[in-house]
């Protein structure tokens, strides 16, 4: 009688590691890793501890701003006024501050609600009055670029706050403080994105708002409360900026506008909204600040990278649309 041969084992396949493995943020921080290290084999003094320590520096304010527009977008909408609303906190703090609190707490505090204020303000907008997004955060940008130049009159405005300046330049444990600033906040914004009613609400009012009215979601409140996140983390972005700067001044938020939304497309989250996840917008920041550092090392005229810069968010754009026409 003949022996059976056992069967020959085999290592259990976990579902959960292709879901992960084959994921929009996954592969972009595969590329990000990869980006570093052909850099670091490249170009010396890249791979630098301190220098890739400065690019996530910078990819924090970005990545502050992208917080938002990160809600927005999924939620079916856009924000063009971040990058004004940026400046409208950088210009509006120093002059906010007074000598009754000697910490500048109360300044930062002022200038993040009337920041929210104004992401409101867009919100009803598009909500109530069912304007276009573009058209309400444009609008509004233009208001606010306009006002600026007024209060402001074209002159720098210098930093004497000694809360937003620790924020701008303080390393704790070799971690700058807005590295841990942005730390905080992705860690808020991904649990109020993907385990709360609300986080659920914006998906379903991304994905077909008329099915979410049906279903029970309240639209105008909702996609009112996601224009005032984008006005909030805006505002927190042009707080850490003018810390780093040392001074505000008219134009210091413009090239978060376009940096945001390619940072958010870059990371897999669909410009049409319903799809996307803060956990990709943050290796798309990083990637984003390396691939600009790239194009600084190869001494490239700022014509140049301008092109290849909005080349970039273009050939993104024509992506995620394809990527949504296969929905």
């Amino acid at each position: 009688m003949s022996q059976s041969v056992p069967a020959r084992s085999r290592a259990p396949v976990i579902p959960g590691s292709r879901v992960i493995l084959g994921s929009r943020p996954f592969l972009t921080f595969a590329v990000v890793a990869l980006v570093w290290i052909v850099a670091s084999l490249l170009s010396r003094g890249f791979g630098a501890f301190g220098h890739l320590r400065y690019l996530v520096e910078l990819a924090a304010v970005i990545g502050l701003v992208a917080a938002g527009q990160t809600f927005v977008v999924i939620a079916g909408g856009i924000d063009l006024s971040v990058a004004a609303i940026v400046t409208v906190s950088a210009v509006g703090l120093p002059l906010l501050g007074w000598q009754g609190d000697p910490t500048g707490l109360s300044a930062i505090l002022l200038v993040l609600a009337m920041t929210t204020g104004i992401g409101l303000v867009n919100g009803l907008g598009v909500a109530f009055l069912r304007v276009h997004p573009m058209i309400m955060t444009l609008a509004m940008a233009t208001f606010l670029q306009g006002l600026l130049i007024i209060l402001a009159g074209g002159s720098a405005v210098s930093l004497q706050n000694p809360l937003v300046s620790w924020l701008g330049n303080a390393r704790l444990a070799g971690i700058p403080a807005g590295v841990l600033l942005w730390i905080v906040v992705s860690i808020a914004v991904l649990v109020v994105m993907h385990a709360t009613p609300f986080g659920a609400r914006v998906f379903a009012l991304g994905a077909n708002q008329r099915a979410a009215e049906l279903s029970g979601v309240p639209v105008p409140s909702t996609t009112t409360v996601v224009y005032g996140i984008s006005g909030f983390t805006a505002g927190l972005a042009g707080v850490l900026v003018l810390g780093m700067n040392g001074q505000g001044y008219v134009g210091i938020g413009d090239p978060y506008l376009l940096a945001s939304i390619a940072a958010v497309v870059l990371g897999g989250t669909s410009i049409l909204g319903g799809l996307g996840t803060y956990a990709g917008t943050i290796p798309g920041a990083v990637l984003l600040v390396t691939i600009t550092a790239l194009i600084t090392v190869i001494n490239a005229s700022p014509g140049w990278r301008a092109i290849l810069f909005g080349s970039l968010i273009l050939g993104l754009l024509l992506l995620s649309g394809r990527e949504a026409a296969r929905r």
